[in-house]
């Protein structure tokens, strides 16, 4: 961003690409919009809420009170009645938008100081498995959620104890970015709150932990 702080993070895990906008803010890091190269992808509101989020199989746009405006299936990929995609276009902040044309044309458009960069995060999946052959994937329960996402606060907090300890008598450590296995961990915990059958009290307390 303009202010100097880090606006999209790409980096690979395994043997798929993640893409990680941040708001821009220093403080907070707080995670905007995710998108992975298997087919996942969430972008969120500025207070944390689901604004976006996608799989292979489609999609869905909710509003700021929770509540499906808008849902899609991508063609070819189910044999029933086909809910068709109309191009999506949101403004993440002033200088972040995503416009969404189908599964493998997901714009993420970068604009300041008169320069703009364009990714596409956008990917073609097959679903190959019926629902049936799945394995079956393992529940956390809410305790063991707060444990992961105190477990990442408290490993941020440790971070920036070294940054302090590193640069004593200035505030440059204030502007050091968290390292990004850091930044991959917070990402799973959200991800894994979205999906998990949790009061959406504790869904927000988790978000409020690892985004401190």
């Amino acid at each position: 961003y303009p202010s100097g702080n880090l606006a999209i993070i790409i980096t690979q895990e395994s043997d798929q690409l993640i893409c990680i906008v941040q708001e821009d803010e220093l403080k907070t890091m707080k995670i905007r919009a995710l998108f992975q190269s298997d087919g996942r992808s969430t972008c969120y509101y500025p207070n944390g809420d689901e604004w976006i989020n996608m799989s292979t199989q489609g999609g869905q746009y909710l509003d700021q009170a929770g509540n499906r405006v808008r849902r899609w299936i991508w063609p070819n990929l189910s044999p029933g009645t086909q809910v068709p995609l109309n191009p999506i276009f949101i403004s993440l902040n002033r200088c972040v938008g995503v416009r969404i044309l189908a599964q493998d044309k997901i714009f993420i458009s970068f604009l300041a100081m008169g320069r703009q960069a364009k990714l596409n995060m956008g990917t073609k999946v097959q679903v190959l498995f019926l629902a049936s052959q799945l394995p079956p994937q393992a529940r956390l329960g809410e305790d063991e959620l707060l444990l992961l996402a105190f477990r990442v606060r408290i490993l941020q907090l440790f971070d920036r104890m070294r940054g302090c300890l590193t640069f004593p008598s200035s505030e440059q450590w204030n502007k050091m970015q968290p390292p990004m296995y850091l930044v991959t961990q917070a990402v799973k915990i959200l991800e894994i709150c979205m999906a998990a059958d949790i009061s959406e009290e504790l869904r927000s307390s988790i978000k409020a932990i690892v985004n401190a």
